[in-house]
């Protein structure tokens, strides 16, 4: 036994020894695989096989219930590998998540007020200053909301405590120790220490690895290539020999030598009988050999393989030679009948009869799937190739079912699961393709398993079923599907009597895709799955679902594998195709003959071993955990276990609560007192060593789990607390069981423990912590008299309060006590805790009288509800002081004096010390039932008790009893104004709830407004107001309107607009809007109620509401300027004036006032414009200012969307002018005819823009800011197009309005000479834009060149200073001459055009010379200047037609490259068009007559002439009638005698043959024959290049169709070549 070395908190060593004595005894014996009380032992790992195997497995065989001996399978696999309880296993899940280790578990802390507004009851609670007085009232000094709601700590909602709940312990993948807590000095815990145990506990086979993987074994018998495991463990070879071991590993029987069966090649498959006699083994030659394993000397039967003579001419199956058989299986419990599959994909059945030896016995095969090569190589049509990737037969359970007499074999191939019944006879049974699901171009792989029918010793608790069904698992790549296969009893049974066979249902039940390729499974138990992945990962898989519970690498073990079926398969991997999904990136190798699993045991075929391993049971678990010592971590495991908490199956517990339940309880018992008795017996006498606080509490909280699960109490407090109390560390204990206690996990405790958690949690003077577990603790176990006095004197009130109610069943003294508190005589020491203690008695009153249990909240049954009711009413509406107790109780008076008691003391006293809480709590009750009953229906038959006298006085108490003494009680003279407006609240809020309930006079009700109107401060004005409108809604007063004033004073707007809209008062309603701060955002709602078009307003009152609105329009328009500019322009567009006028201090509002009555409405459509007739001008041009100032891009927008002579020019071009829109200005006033002044206007800008730009430029080579000099230089530029744009605009609107005028122009120029070269006022236009454009261009290129002339004269002048340096004086010009180019090419299209108004084209004399003109009077101007202008002139000249000769250019060889493509794509397709098919043959494919070519007559000859000659008709058709001459010619031909037969009408071409007259000179030499051969129709050439005659085609397809017995039509079923068909 290993032990665990640690340091605990004091640093001592940890002997975990003395703790694996006391608790290994007791769980070795949990800790078997119950067959015959044996045990795998857990250290050694499976230990000596020897001994173990052979008492394992000394009873595997038992008797069927017809007397045969066959292998069985149970319920949880194989016989004898049960629990003790026979139940089925179950696999702790690795999944579940572990909470960390509370550092301390706290209940609600000790600073919480116990009910709303007030603070602890304890001494040791802060007070909070705000809410205690020194003087005996109200803690509270302030007025609080009238409908509050009362809430104990203590109640349920509160009572979900903050701890940490408690570590539950993880799996393997997380797992942390309950010794983690401890304190590791220089060791760095693990992120996911391993757990203790091992998923698997392998054992490797010694002696039998030493007898086969020796090389002495090897040379011997060959290398191992698979393994069979039944009774014995049986091992094939590479040189045909089968190797027989028994558990023992002891070679029992060495089968082949000498045999026949060492020529047959390698072992490829072994089979063991369900007898466990005989062994089947397939070779690699095809032969199957069945041997006595008790009589090795010669074979049982000998299955020879077919050669290949034989498979040509068959008389009888079986496999082919050189077909490796690479599955084998027996049926049932013969040894004499079973099924085999070679890597072919051939599968077949193979039954010997009875004999008297081999010589006499025959064996009948059966082929079940799969064809021969020689059939495959008969048929023309290729098919896929194909194996049996996965096989296997289904074997007997422990149960007699249908099946077992069918031989059902299930088989997967690359395309299709097939299940087949091979008894009787062979028959499919179910059929189904490869999911589509399957990924493409994945590894190739299949394999299956069954598990048969069973008896389950308790009823399935999914199903219901005592038996289960058998279940197949089969996968394809990486998809696994589970199916069952349930019999129909009753109809199977009607069947059998028939003779027919049994009627099976398939039915797939769930699939689960891993994230490999899966390449074996097998049934560990009746739901585990051992899933073998490619890469040799084991998955344990629990069927239900799926779910994976356990998943670890094998690649250690070196699992033997071959390839077996890429040979067969390979065109169906390469080439890959990706669009054939069918097709598999690999084949991957075989591992079924490799991983068998028996018994529950799996046992794994190595390359260099054979071993066997089994899954760790939950005992296997829980010990390992006690060898390390972690014994807190193996209690809670346990308690999983108990729980069912985690996954079952796989760790041998069974599924039905109580047989697990009762496993387990033992163990954990035994675990936890081992465990205690180790933390305070030996460990306490350890040498130096002792477990620290945190474990202790740890295993404390671990004991106390188990306990509660386990429904133990009893072992609880009578052993773990005993152990923790002899240890003195019941406070731990104590404080650990707090929160089970908070959690109503705990709520009995013997009245022991109760004293010792007073005791200790009063010493800690945590009293508040006790006080809420005494809450929720059975009061049936604690002693009244001391909890009480302990309750008083600690201030615990809720608990007392908790015990009286709960414990005894009174519901006054609770009352009594708290309001001794506050009485005269009341000798407490501190006043502001006994105020806030005594507060508790509203949240008490509010509890009982609503039914509740104080302070938990939970409900109160009947009858003792109504008494708790009737007993609480009866005292604090009691008229006069009471003797309580009832039995020896003196009088509770209210007074120092008793001749002083008022009239219903308790009441008065109430009031006294907090009228508002007291209302409120009045108020929820108010909502009970309680309140509707009379006590006559109570008594007779509502209420199942008899009530005392004081009850029957409680019981007579309703709502308007209560109403009127609150009225009479709560008067101005003995009570502040404060006190009564909570009464006032209280009638208000009540009377609407409940009016059969409560009458109350006018006078009383008008007295109640009045009061809340004069409410006493502002922290319930609110409330006030709710309850004024909640009494309004019930009560209307004749003189309402009397009270209107109150409710102004008051500031009760809500009141106001519901009696103003009830009135219709629409202007007073809007009024109150406008003084309602709260309100504000509701107005335009009201102006639209009120100003809609169905709003049925009078004019008169139309007029109120909008003068109302007119004169709080500075009001209106701070709430919300966009809101108010919609709702006035759609209700009172008409006063827009008076709010523009408002506006005028704010601009930018007034800006978005005007822009959404003038500007948002869509193009088109006028709005509510209409209205606006006088001011809408000065709108306009005030809406157009401000956009100058607040949104200059979208002036001149606005401005295209208005009419001309909208707005005043010397009302807006100021605005433009200063904020520099000109081309604003420039529309404006070209549209109002000043198109001159506009001209003129744009030049000056475009001067002061060239002024800016050369100064920039000259600046440029000394600015220090390159990037800002750079920027401003882009901006300048861009402005010069921008304007030139804007001029070049202007020009041809000027052009196209002066259209009409300029014949009369050109007619005066004709008429008059020396006009002719006057220019007109449009060409005056282009003439300035022009000049202005080209003379900046001008400039810039002078000073560009003028610089540079200086630079190239001054070699001293650095290039750093040129302005290209900083500024791209080359990109500006070019930029400008391209302006240039576009007014030229403006002026081009407004002057010159080509063709007329109707699109004909029109002579030099009619054009337009405009461009001409302006462009020589442009020459003249610059002429004047002096030379070096000109020489400027002729560069911007010569580079602006430049461009355009460029431009010339590219057009020109971009038609040419497009004529150039299209001609030849044109090319192209005539030359596809003209080409056609040549035929293969010159003879006809059906009849074999030669169709065309020498010798094959005449008839092809006319027919192409013919087709020539009306080829060339039509073309002369097209072209226009015939010429006389040709028409001369053809009267002539027919003349004598060879005209063109009328029918036709198709002349012939010059010099060809008449088809007409040859046909005729044609029959008068060839006779019939000729006749005949013209009737075969046209040539049918097709795409193979077969060609037919069209009869001879349609004869030999009518011939075809006849042969079906289907008659087609020819002309829609279409042609199709009958030699390639």
């Amino acid at each position: 036994m290993s032990s665990l070395a640690e340091e605990s908190e004091n640093g001592a060593e940890f002997d975990a020894s003395a703790l694996e004595d006391a608790l290994v005894p007791k769980l070795a014996t949990s800790n078997q695989h119950q067959v015959n009380g044996d045990h795998w032992e857990p250290q050694e790992s499976l230990g000596p096989l020897e001994s173990s195997l052979e008492e394992v497995y000394a009873d595997g065989d038992e008797v069927e219930p017809n007397g045969s001996s066959s292998q069985k399978y149970n319920e949880d696999g194989y016989t004898d590998i049960r629990s003790q309880d026979g139940d089925p296993a179950l696999l702790l899940s690795s999944r579940l998540e572990r909470a960390q280790t509370p550092e301390q578990t706290l209940s609600i802390p000790d600073d919480t007020p116990s009910i709303q507004g007030s603070v602890l009851s304890s001494s040791g609670s802060s007070i909070i200053a705000s809410q205690t007085s020194t003087s005996r009232q109200s803690p509270t000094t302030s007025l609080r909301p009238f409908d509050r709601r009362f809430q104990s700590r203590h109640s349920s909602s509160l009572l979900k405590t903050s701890h940490t709940p408690s570590p539950i312990f993880l799996t393997a993948d997380s797992r942390q120790s309950s010794l983690s807590s401890r304190d590791f000095k220089g060791i760095d815990e693990l992120e996911s220490p391993p757990a203790p145990w091992e998923v698997v506990r392998w054992a490797k086979l010694r002696k039998v690895t030493g007898h086969v993987f020796s090389e002495v074994g090897k040379r011997s018998f060959g290398r191992p290539t698979c393994i069979a495991i039944s009774a014995s463990i049986a091992l094939g070879t590479s040189k045909g020999i089968i190797l027989i071991f028994d558990y023992h590993q002891n070679l029992r029987s060495i089968i082949g030598p000498g045999s026949k069966a060492v020529e047959s090649g390698s072992i490829t498959s072994l089979a063991i009988s369900a007898d466990h006699t005989t062994i089947a083994g397939g070779h690699a030659n095809g032969s199957i050999f069945t041997w006595d394993i008790t009589k090795a000397a010669r074979p049982f039967l000998h299955i020879q393989p077919l050669e290949i003579s034989q498979l040509i001419n068959r008389k009888s199956d079986g496999h082919a030679h050189g077909a490796a058989v690479v599955h084998l299986g027996f049926l049932g419990t013969r040894h004499t009948a079973f099924v085999s599959a070679d890597d072919r994909g051939m599968a077949f059945s193979h039954v010997a009869s009875r004999g008297l030896g081999v010589v006499a016995r025959t064996v009948k095969t059966t082929r079940i799937l799969g064809r021969y090569f020689s059939d495959l190589a008969a048929t023309d049509k290729p098919r896929k190739p194909s194996t049996v990737l996965a096989f296997s037969s289904l074997p007997l359970g422990n149960v007699e079912r249908q099946t077992d007499s069918m031989g059902i074999v299930a088989m997967l191939t690359p395309y299709l699961l097939v299940i087949v019944s091979t008894m009787p006879v062979a028959q499919t049974q179910y059929k189904a393709v490869r999911p589509k699901d399957i990924a493409a171009h994945g590894t190739m792989s299949a394999s299956l398993a069954w598990f048969p029918a069973v008896k389950l010793k308790t009823a399935d608790p999914r199903t219901s079923r005592s038996v289960s069904e058998a279940k197949l698992v089969y996968c394809w790549s990486n998809l696994l599907t589970l199916m069952e296969i349930e019999e129909d009893d009753a109809a199977n049974a009607g069947a059998n009597d028939k003779g027919q066979l049994p009627s099976l249902q398939f039915r797939p039940r769930s699939s689960w895709k891993a994230e490999e390729t899966i390449v074996a499974v097998q049934w560990l138990s009746r739901s585990v799955i051992g899933v073998l992945t490619i890469t040799q990962r084991l998955i344990i898989l629990e069927d239900y679902g799926p779910k994976v519970t356990e998943s670890f690498d094998l690649v250690q073990k070196q699992i033997y594998h071959r390839d077996i079926f890429s040979g067969r398969l390979q065109s169906l991997v390469e080439p890959l195709d990706d669009e054939d999904i069918s097709m598999h990136g690999v084949v991957a190798d075989a591992f079924y003959m490799s991983f068998k699993v028996y018994k529950g045991r799996v046992f794994l075929l190595g390359f260099n071993d054979l071993s066997i391993g089994t899954l760790s049971n939950w005992a296997d678990r829980l010990l390992a955990l006690m060898e390390v010592g972690d014994f807190i971590g193996a209690i809670r495991l346990a308690t999983i276990y108990f729980n069912g908490e985690t996954d079952r199956l796989t760790i041998g517990l069974p599924e039905e609560s109580s047989l697990r339940q009762s496993m387990v309880q033992e163990r954990l018992l035994d675990m936890i007192s081992a465990s205690l008795k180790f933390a305070f017996g030996q460990n306490r006498n350890a040498a130096g060593y002792q477990l620290g606080k945190t474990q202790l509490v740890e295993l404390a909280e671990a004991c106390l789990t188990a306990c509660v699960s386990m429904d133990d109490m009893n072992f609880l407090f009578d052993e773990a607390y005993v152990h923790y109390e002899g240890g003195s560390s019941e406070g731990l204990f104590l404080e650990t069981l707090e929160p089970f206690i908070l959690d109503d996990k705990i709520v009995i405790l013997p009245p022991s423990i109760v004293k010792s958690l007073v005791a200790h949690y009063t010493s800690q003077h945590l009293e508040n912590r006790l006080e809420n577990m005494l809450c929720h603790l059975d009061t049936s176990t604690m002693d009244l008299d001391q909890m009480t006095t302990l309750c008083k004197r600690h201030s615990l009130y809720d608990a007392l309060i908790y015990i009286w109610n709960q414990a005894i069943g009174d519901f006054v003294t609770p009352l009594v006590d708290l309001l001794s508190l506050i009485s005269p005589g009341s000798n407490s020491i501190d006043n502001a805790v006994s105020s806030v203690s005594a507060s508790k008695m509203f949240p008490y009153i509010t509890y009982v009288l609503t039914g509740r249990i104080y302070p938990t909240g939970e409900g109160l049954r009947e009858p003792r509800a109504a008494r708790a009711k009737a007993q609480l009413y009866w005292f604090i509406f009691s008229g006069k002081p009471v003797d309580w107790p009832k039995e020896g109780g003196k009088a509770c008076l209210t007074q120092s004096d008793p001749k002083a008691e008022p009239s219903f003391p308790y009441l008065r006293m109430i009031l006294s010390f907090d009228t508002s809480s007291f209302l409120s709590a009045l108020n929820e009750a108010f909502e009970d039932a309680f309140l509707n009953c009379s006590s006559d229906r109570l008594i007779d038959g509502g209420v199942r008790w008899t009530p005392s006298e004081e009850e029957n006085l409680g019981l007579l108490i309703n709502r308007q009893h209560i109403v009127s003494i609150l009225v009479d009680v709560l008067n101005e003279f003995d009570y502040t104004s404060e006190d009564i407006v909570y009464l006032h609240m209280f009638i208000a809020r009540n009377l609407p709830k409940f009016p059969q309930f409560v009458l109350l006079s006018g006078r009383t009700l008008n007295r109640v407004l009045i009061g809340l109107c004069n409410y006493p401060g502002q922290e319930i004005a609110d409330d006030c107001q709710l309850s004024v409108e909640y009494l309004l809604s019930v009560y209307h007063p004749s003189d309402l309107e009397s009270l209107v004033p109150l409710f102004k004073q008051a500031g009760f707007f809500r009141v106001l607009r519901s009696i103003y809209r009830s009135n219709k008062q629409y202007a007073r309603l809007l009024v109150t809007y406008f003084d309602d701060n709260e309100a504000r955002e509701a107005i335009f709602d009201c102006i639209s109620d009120c100003l809609r078009p169905r709003a049925d307003l009078s004019t008169r009152q139309i007029r109120e509401v909008i003068a109302v609105v007119e004169n709080h329009a500075q009001e209106l328009v701070k709430i919300d300027v966009a809101q108010t500019a919609k709702c006035i322009d759609m209700y009172a567009p008409s006063s827009h004036g008076v709010f523009v006028s408002a506006l005028d201090g704010d601009p930018r509002a007034q800006y978005k006032y005007l822009r959404i009555i003038l500007d948002q409405t869509p193009r088109g459509q006028k709005g509510s414009q209409h209205s606006i007739t006088g001011p809408a001008h000065a709108f306009k041009e005030q809406y157009v200012r401000l956009l100058c100032n607040y949104d200059s891009p979208h002036v001149i927008e606005y401005i295209n969307d208005l009419e001309s002579g909208e707005l005043h020019l010397e009302k807006v071009l100021p605005a433009m002018e200063s904020t520099g829109i000109i081309d604003a200005a420039v529309m404006l006033m070209t549209r109002e005819g000043q198109v001159r002044d506009a001209m003129d206007r744009l030049t000056r800008h475009l001067g002061t823009l060239e002024a800016a730009l050369l100064g920039l430029l000259d600046a440029a080579g000394n600015s220090p800011d390159a990037a800002n000099a750079e920027e401003a230089a882009t901006d300048i530029v861009e402005a010069l197009q921008k304007y030139s744009r804007v001029g070049v605009w202007l020009c041809q609107r000027q052009t196209k309005m002066l259209e009409p005028s300029k014949t009369l122009r050109r007619k005066q120029r004709m008429i008059s000479p020396e006009t002719k070269n006057n220019l007109s006022s449009e060409e005056l236009l282009w003439l300035e834009l022009i000049d202005t454009t080209v003379r900046i261009t001008r400039s810039v290129s002078t000073v560009n060149r003028s610089f540079f002339e200086e630079s190239f004269d001054d070699k001293s002048l650095v290039s750093s200073s040129a302005p290209t340096d900083t500024i791209d004086t080359m990109g500006i010009i070019i930029t400008l001459r391209s302006t240039v180019q576009e007014i030229f090419t403006g002026l081009l299209n407004a002057t010159t055009s080509s063709r007329s108004s109707s699109g004909a084209l029109v002579s030099i004399d009619d054009q337009d010379f405009s461009f001409l003109r302006v462009l020589r009077a442009f020459l003249s101007r610059a002429s004047s200047s002096s030379s070096s202008s000109l020489s400027d002139l002729r560069a911007v000249l010569a580079g602006v037609f430049s461009n355009y000769s460029y431009e010339e250019s590219v057009l020109a060889l971009a038609n040419s490259l497009l004529d150039k493509d299209l001609f030849i794509h044109v090319a192209e397709a005539t030359e596809l068009r003209q080409r056609g098919w040549r035929p293969r043959s010159q003879a006809c494919g059906g009849c074999g007559r030669k169709i065309w070519g020498s010798g094959a007559g005449t008839s092809v000859w006319e027919a192409w002439a013919q087709k020539t000659n009306k080829d060339e008709y039509e073309r002369r058709q097209a072209r226009g009638a015939l010429n006389p001459v040709e028409e001369a010619s053809r009267v002539a031909e027919r003349g004598k005698g060879r005209a063109v037969d009328e029918e036709s009408d198709l002349p012939n071409a010059p010099g060809m043959v008449d088809p007409n007259l040859a046909l005729e000179n044609e029959q008068r030499t060839q006779g019939s024959e000729s006749r005949a051969e013209d009737d075969m129709g046209p040539l049918i050439v097709f795409a193979c290049r077969h060609t037919y005659h069209r009869k001879c085609l349609e004869k030999l397809q009518h011939r075809d169709v006849a042969g079906t017995g289907v008659m087609h039509d020819l002309n829609e079923a279409g042609l199709e070549c009958m030699i390639c068909k």
